[in-house]
């Protein structure tokens, strides 16, 4: 018997507690199930000789819930890989463990995502199975700190593959001097002439070649360790390439030894230094180039402040950051960095967000304000008390959204990852295929050899596994620092296929709260007298639309009167005595109850309706004094984004549990093409879903609870960050700022990111698909030239740098005007 802990979706109340439960004991082989509605947690006990935990997830499904096995997911550093067919050896070792859900490697990273189920495997078994394959692998430490020590080992690397370089070339320099000088009518001494000193010419080549070889026995040590497992890499190519050449030379050189000087025509140490070299400078161009793919995490961890002031028993003092705690109140002052989230308590300022938000302009804050660690505060003192701290900052959370984004694979990845894992193996028999053919069919063997070296020389998996994942990191990079947070390779890809996009009303489209828009008065009232009486009246009061008359009177500096008497009248609005007068405010059945004439404003309250707005009728004494209108007001750049959009040939649509007369008036101003009014919060996923049976592909952009489900449901779900949690989980991409125009921002960015994979891919196999036959001598036989493997070595080497410089480019994106 086993016991295990399975997490269960659905759930709502007891009666579906004791559905599971039943779901799971009806099943033979199972002693015992308890279901905890709290934590949403199934235990069960069983007999896995009779049945397994699938069982019991398709029993829970057949119920009508979903039973998920508890996962836990970790980041792995890899070390070892040097192409995509190292990264499908890496992925296959691990996905063959019981136990693993998933495995994705990022050869960009060098890091390796698994999700797998605890108690089932373990992190060592990952570290083993890896080994096992020929690499390492270290459990990465989701710190901070790890971020500075993670940089300085690249730049150890890279110094080490540069110095790698430059020594390899000392001796490659020379030697290229001296076996091929003689041939350009350079002048050589006569101690080392091919023609008057055979052996010392030999000699002398292989005392140049071996420092090179030595220096390269990283790409032996690795490439025939992957070999001899199975899983042949980039390595094993220039390792089986660059060893014919060296053996086949060192056997030649015995032979001139043995007093033969005619084989003094048959070296080959050139060919095996010059490779090697070439190959080493593309991987110090490659290292150097991935460094600056994944800049922006490197930006986004720099934002953080090291030190924060904090008052602890009355006193001020200076701690470090990581040492805040929730509740503690920080000082911050002009100029100094936010240490970490918080509300503000004392003190007004502005505060400049634009590495977090990609909002240019400084934001005020005030009391009650909420501030976002790692911002600027420019201009005032404040003091604030911190809300999150460590890692629930906003700057962590980005962090690891974008980090988990670099991660991530994208769907278009596929096709290059199956070919990469039959790549290597390939271009090996091919090698031998081809310098066997062309031995039998008359070619001397040196020519065979030929052949073989510049095919597996030539061949590179480099630029294949590089093309997917360097461009989503600076895809998504560059999204994080225009405030749009895309959580996933696949959300990538999909965004730029969207071509529907359904907005929530309230708080999206519209600020979330009614304001005063217009105030028309007659009989002698005058504005100010209107709204100071009618503010007066309603303040204190809980309704949206009274709340927006108080505020619109504060903010013309309008006092409210104390009032004589009040009276609620339920559904219809309030009756007051105020400095002498009875005051009126309310809808038009109030008026019509008490026989108010409303001709004098009957015209402009259908004009009010007509565009959405809520009229208040005022009267006072018993005339029609006016009409205070109330609406939820359009954002600012509502009309913009959903300009671009159409632009871009998307429909838009807007979802709202609003009248359909309001929700029209709001489609009218802002340019929307399908109004779905009056759904109820729990019905939007399903109208998502109609959208979808159309085939299309539906984005959603939402900022509440209520639209989480239609944001889980949608081929998109965009969360405005000025809105809940809950919204942003369900989500696939946060827009930081509350500004629509990020909308397009984030299709235009998925658009230029995944041209520009497809072009890598198409580089990166046009490459081998043109490489590789002019290497196997298809063009020599139509009367073209022969390749050789220096040629080949520098071309390999370009191959992957092109790749990298192409996704670079990514770096340049702007979001076009509107």
């Amino acid at each position: 018997m086993i016991t295990k802990t399975l997490s269960i979706e659905g759930m709502t109340c007891a009666s579906c507690v004791q559905t599971v439960e039943k779901a799971a004991k009806k099943l033979d082989g199972v002693e015992d199930s308890n279901v905890n509605l709290a934590t949403e947690k199934l235990k069960v006990t069983f007999d896995n000789n009779i049945l397994s935990e699938q069982d019991i997830q398709k029993a829970v499904e057949d119920a009508g819930y979903k039973a998920l096995a508890d996962t836990e997911k970790k980041t792995f550093n890899i070390e070892g890989m040097t192409c995509a067919s190292c990264v499908q050896s890496v992925e296959k070792a691990t996905k063959k463990l019981d136990g693993v859900i998933s495995a994705n490697v990022n050869l960009a990273t060098e890091k390796m995502s698994v999700e797998y189920t605890p108690g089932a495997v373990t992190a060592s078994d990952i570290t083993a199975a890896v080994a096992d394959a020929g690499y390492t692998a270290n459990e990465a430490i989701d710190e901070a700190d790890t971020m500075d020590a993670d940089k300085e080992k690249k730049q150890k690397k890279v110094q080490a593959i540069w110095s790698r370089f430059v020594w390899s070339a000392v001796f490659t320099i020379p030697l290229l001097y001296i076996s091929m000088g003689h041939m350009a009518g350079l002048p050589i001494p006569e101690i080392i002439s091919p023609m008057s000193s055979p052996v010392w010419f030999a000699l002398l080549q292989f005392i140049l070649t071996l420092p090179v070889m030595l220096l390269g026995m990283k790409f032996f040590t690795v490439g025939y360790k992957t070999l001899f497992r199975g899983h042949p890499n980039m390595d094993s190519l220039v390792a089986l390439g660059t060893n014919a050449a060296f053996l086949y030379s060192v056997g030649a050189t015995i032979a001139v030894l043995a007093g033969n000087s005619g084989y003094v025509n048959n070296l080959y140490y050139e060919s095996a230094a010059v490779i090697l070299t070439l190959i080493t400078l593309g991987k110090y161009m490659e290292v150097r180039s991935l460094g600056k793919t994944s800049e922006a995490i490197g930006k986004l961890m720099g934002l953080a402040p090291k030190k924060a002031t904090v008052i602890r028993n009355g006193q001020e003092m200076e701690v470090s950051v990581d040492e805040v705690a929730v509740n503690d109140t920080v000082i911050v002052k002009p100029g100094e960095k936010i240490p970490v989230d918080g509300v503000v308590i004392e003190g007004i300022t502005s505060i400049d967000e634009s590495m977090l938000t990609g909002e240019s302009m400084p934001v005020d804050k005030n009391t009650g304000d909420n501030v976002i660690g790692a911002s600027i505060n420019k201009n005032g003192t404040i003091r604030y008390q911190a809300t999150k701290v460590g890692k629930d900052t906003a700057l962590s959370q980005i962090i690891k959204l974008v980090e988990d984004a670099q991660g991530s694979k994208a769907p278009i990845a596929k096709m290059a990852d199956i070919i990469s894992g039959y790549f290597v193996p390939i271009v090996i028999g091919l090698a031998i295929l081809t310098s066997l053919a062309w031995f039998i069919g008359g070619e001397t063997g040196l020519f065979a050899l030929t052949i073989a070296i510049s095919v597996l020389i030539i061949a590179c998996p480099c630029a294949l596994g590089l093309a997917t994942p360097t461009a989503i990191m600076v895809g998504t990079g560059k999204g994080a620092e225009n405030g749009v947070l895309i959580k996933s390779g696949g959300a990538l890809e999909t965004a730029h296929k969207l071509d529907t996009i359904v907005f929530d009303k309230t708080g999206t489209i519209t600020e979330g709260q009614p304001k005063v828009t217009d105030i028309i008065t007659v009989n002698g009232v005058t504005e100010d007298e209107m709204l100071q009486l009618t503010a007066s009246a309603e303040k204190g009061s809980e309704h949206p639309l009274g709340e927006a008359i108080v505020r619109k009177a504060a903010e013309q500096k309008l006092e409210t009167i104390k009032l004589d008497s009040f009276n609620a009248i339920p559904g219809l609005g309030i009756e007051v005595s105020i400095d002498g007068k009875t005051l009126l405010a309310g809808n038009k059945k109030l008026m019509d109850t008490r026989q108010i004439t409303l001709d004098a404003v009957s015209g402009q309250s259908d004009d009010l309706a007509h565009q959405g707005k809520t009229p208040m009728y005022i009267a006072v004494d018993g005339h029609i004094a006016g009409i205070i209108a109330v609406a939820d007001t359009v954002k600012e750049n509502s009309l913009k984004a959903i300009e671009k959009l159409h632009k871009m040939g998307i429909e838009v649509a807007m979802i709202t549990g609003d009248n359909k007369g309001t929700a029209e008036a709001i489609a009218r101003q802002v340019g929307i093409d399908r109004v779905l009014s009056e759904v109820l919060p729990e019905d939007k996923a399903e109208e998502v879903k109609k959208l979808q049976s159309e085939n299309k592909k539906v984005g959603m952009v939402g900022d509440g609870i209520n639209d989480a489900p239609a944001l889980a449901q949608a081929d998109i779900g965009i969360a405005i960050g000025s809105g809940t949690d809950v919204a942003m989980e369900s989500a696939d991409i946060v827009l930081m700022r509350s500004d629509l125009m990020d909308v397009p921002t984030a299709v235009e960015l998925s658009k230029s990111t995944i041209r520009n994979i497809k072009q890598n891919l198409f580089w990166a196999f046009a490459y081998n698909v043109i490489g590789i036959p002019f290497a196997m001598g298809v063009f020599y036989l139509l009367g073209g030239p022969l390749l050789s493997p220096m040629i080949a070595g520098a071309a390999m080497s370009l191959s992957s740098v092109s790749v990298l410089a192409n996704a670079l480019r990514l770096k340049r994106f702007k979001p076009s005007a509107a």
